[in-house]
């Protein structure tokens, strides 16, 4: 009968570790999600960047033009959480207006870090969460040869990323070369 009952209470905790186990990714799946059908989306310009290291996976490296902010603030430091606002400039996209360390009242916001304080420009360079585009390993290569090329003469070609936000978080969406997405972009 002892055995029996310590049999239970292991099969017990099993479930309870199971569950837990499956609880955390469903979690940040349901969140990503959410900020995908719920969230605000931005057009982020990107701009170029040197070629991914290979052995990190297949993705583009992204970089952005809006990665800093003007301040006369020289206490910034690496790594420290900031809040930056968005709000879309007259042609569409994102731009930063303001940058706190305090979380803001408006609606659209970013929670991020600090990369860097430059304080020969007064400006401090931001670190999004959101610079690696995940594709088809098939089209990877080609995509990030494209976005390259699209880059080479930019009075030509527009790059943009759409970035949903949401209550601080960003979710990556996808990324465009003249308003076509680039897997479709790759395959012309």
């Amino acid at each position: 009968m002892f055995t029996q009952i310590k049999s239970i209470h292991i099969f017990i905790i099993f479930v309870v570790v199971a569950l837990i186990q499956i609880s955390v990714p469903a979690k940040m799946i349901y969140n990503q999600e959410d900020i995908l059908k719920t969230g605000t989306v931005f057009k982020f310009k990107t701009q170029p960047l040197d070629p991914a290291d290979p052995f990190k996976g297949k993705y583009i490296r992204l970089d952005y033009e809006i990665n800093s902010f003007p301040t006369k603030d020289s206490t910034w430091t690496r790594d420290e959480v900031v809040y930056v606002t968005l709000i879309n400039d007259s042609n569409g996209y994102a731009k930063l207006s303001s940058i706190s360390r305090e979380k803001p009242n408006a609606e659209n916001y970013l929670k991020t870090n600090v990369d860097w304080f430059n304080q020969w420009e007064d400006k401090v360079f931001l670190d999004y969460n959101f610079e690696r585009f995940y594709m088809k390993e098939t089209k990877a290569k080609a995509a990030e040869i494209a976005h390259a090329k699209a880059h080479q003469d930019s009075t030509l070609n527009t790059t943009y990323a759409t970035v949903y936000v949401k209550n601080g978080e960003a979710v990556l969406d996808n990324v465009f070369i003249n308003d076509i997405p680039i897997a479709d972009y790759v395959e012309k």
